[in-house]
This record gives structure tokens, sequence and C-alpha cells, in this order.
């Protein structure tokens, strides 16, 4: 009767344990090991390796599901609003926030742009945030 190494099979084991099987068990054993072999060897001559962390967009579709009608109706709905609101701040707070939250720009960057300091930024952007604020109430209460 054929011995095995439980150790090959189960990794997480600290010491060898070996293990004594029928002749039949050991046929089916060996032959999956020799499956299992054979896909790893053809996975790895035709490069065949797929990862999640790739950034090709597998994860994003694997993930992601497709949002329904009323969904996309509301997005859309919602960046109308908040068009309409940014367009009733004063263009400096406006174009700050928007370069800040819709285009992912950092207070630094904006400052150097525009030519002034990272705390006129940052103090234009938080009062821009407190008149939305104020307009998305008095809209509400309307």
């Amino acid at each position: 009767m054929p011995i095995i190494n439980l150790r090959s099979q189960y990794p997480h084991l600290s010491e060898d344990i070996f293990m004594e099987i029928s002749d039949p068990i050991f046929e089916v054993y060996d032959h999956s090991r020799k499956q299992i072999n054979n896909y790893d060897r053809r996975a790895r001559y035709h490069r065949a390796f797929y990862s999640l962390d790739v950034g090709d967009g597998i994860e994003t579709h694997a993930v992601s599901r497709v949002p329904s009608p009323e969904e996309l109706w509301m997005r859309k709905l919602e960046k109308e609003q908040l068009r309409e609101a940014l367009e009733h701040l004063p263009p400096e707070q406006s174009r700050r926030i928007y370069a800040y939250f819709m285009l992912g720009m950092k207070m630094v960057g904006i400052a150097r742009i525009e030519g002034v300091s990272r705390t006129s930024v940052s103090q234009s952007i938080r009062s821009g945030l407190k008149n939305l604020k104020r307009y998305f109430k008095q809209t509400e209460m309307e």
C-alpha cells in the first residue's frame, strides 16, 4: 500500500504526517495530482495568469453592477442640480470647488495655477461649501 505525506496537500500543517492509503484511492489521488500539474504547466506556458490587481478593468467589470435606468436618471438630475447650485456661487468659489471636487486637483495645485496662497483656496472652498449648503436648504423649502 502506498504512503503519502499529508503536508504536501495541506501546507498549513507544521510537521510531516505520513498516511497509508489503499491502491484504488491512490490511483484517484495520483490521477488528480497529475491533472493539476498539467493544468499549471499549460497555464504557465500560455502565460494565462489573471490577477485583479493588473489594472486592466477586469476587477471593475467583475465587481461593478450595471446601474438601473432610475439610478442613471437620478444621477443626471443630481448633476444638473449641482451645476445650477454652482452657478449661484461667486465665480472664484465655483471654479475652486469644481477643480477640487470634480477634477480631483489638490489645493496646492489650484493655488499655484491661480497664483494665490493655499490658505485662501482652502477658505474659499470652505465658504463655497457653506453657501452650497445654504442654497440647497433654501431650494428645499420652496
